[in-house]
């Protein structure tokens, strides 16, 4: 009898061509590498009133992340921005975190040139481009990471800087704590649900099987949301498929209808729910009876019990139990998990509006 695409590596690599895979079982030295890289950052700024983070996509989820983990940590305001502009109150008290892999996001690069001219604080995170250069020309702190990643998967790269910043500029504190026990637990993720590991023992690889071809939804609560928002991503990108994700409270208010009244049409969707054993009592009611209530319908659900003490090592472990099931999902369904090409067809597309070259042409005037 043939083994199961997930047990057979052969098969696995022949479909993973540029080996997304490698960054989900090496996760956990690329974190460790990021704090180190990231040590170098310097702050010499007065404490800020607001921070703002700007970035797109697998750039811009570092920032829902860090929101969600400084909810209860940080005493000032931090917003994500996905835009071309900041919002109107951005002035000098506010630290703008500028985070592009790629150095080339159009709407980043925008949005950097905002923070300039309001005369905002600002750091910058990136691997090269025309953003590094801009760096450069504009004597802006930065820290340069390395370059060769798809963006999604420089998430350790973009995301730990700003940790370590907040913690040097003195309005956090037990990063170092955090990321310490993050790293183990990555690194058991990664062992659980590698290459070799059985499908029976690997909540990726069993979760992707029963997938299979319906559309998943990702539920999460609390620090969770983001990671939650992290999974329908990688979905999106790696799976090649059509994802969604909400989180509780909120969805229990709008969504939970539509899914009472659709019928068959539930058969073609999955739901995973981020689990935690410390959820409060009001979460977790919410949780059980939403799910009876959905299971009702003949939808497939799944609960992910994530791993950890500190908030950092549950939210970041979970994050990669993520991108490996989006990567053996992809697998199942017969798709290189590291090609995007509709997003590529669709930056060249832009480039004749003529956008990106007047924010460049604005950036040198500046």
């Amino acid at each position: 009898m043939n083994k199961p695409i997930l047990e057979d590596v052969e098969k696995i690599r022949a479909f993973d061509k540029s080996g997304m895979i490698d960054f989900c079982i090496n996760a956990a030295s690329h974190y460790r590498n990021a704090a180190e890289i990231a040590q170098k950052i310097q702050v010499n700024t007065p404490k800020p009133d607001r921070i703002i983070v700007v970035g797109m996509g697998g750039s811009a989820i570092v920032g829902d992340l860090l929101k969600d983990w400084t909810r209860d940590k940080l005493n000032i305001h931090l917003e994500v921005n996905r835009d071309y502009h900041l919002p109107a109150y951005a002035d000098k008290n506010t630290l703008v975190f500028v985070s592009s892999y790629s150095g080339d996001t159009e709407e980043t690069l925008s949005a950097f040139l905002d923070a300039l001219n309001h005369g905002c604080m600002v750091f910058c995170v990136t691997s090269g481009g025309p953003l590094l250069d801009a760096t450069k020309t504009h004597k802006v702190p930065y820290l340069q990471v390395p370059v060769g990643m798809p963006p999604r998967a420089a998430l350790p790269y973009m995301l730990v800087p700003l940790l370590i910043y907040l913690q040097k500029a003195g309005l956090v504190n037990g990063v170092e704590d955090e990321l310490g026990e993050a790293f183990v637990m990555i690194e058991k993720i990664s062992k659980e649900n590698g290459l070799n590991t059985p499908m029976v023992e690997s909540f990726a690889k069993n979760t992707a099987y029963h997938i299979d071809d319906s559309v998943p939804c990702v539920y999460g609560f609390g620090v969770y949301r983001s990671v939650a928002q992290r999974f329908k991503q990688q979905f999106n990108e790696n799976s090649k498929t059509v994802a969604k994700w909400e989180y509780f409270p909120e969805l229990d208010h709008n969504e939970i209808v539509g899914w009472a009244g659709r019928g068959e049409q539930c058969r073609w969707f999955s739901v995973i729910f981020i689990r935690d054993t410390a959820e409060p009592i009001e979460i977790e009611t919410r949780i059980e009876t939403t799910k009876s209530l959905m299971e009702r319908t003949g939808l497939i659900t799944f609960d992910l019990e994530v791993q950890g003490e500190c908030t950092l090592a549950k939210m970041l472990s979970t994050v990669v139990i993520g991108d490996f099931l989006s990567v053996y999902l992809a697998i199942l369904r017969g798709v290189d998990p590291t090609p995007v090409l509709a997003i590529n067809y669709l930056k060249e597309a832009l480039k004749e509006n003529g956008i990106r070259d007047k924010i460049l042409s604005d950036l040198e005037k500046t």
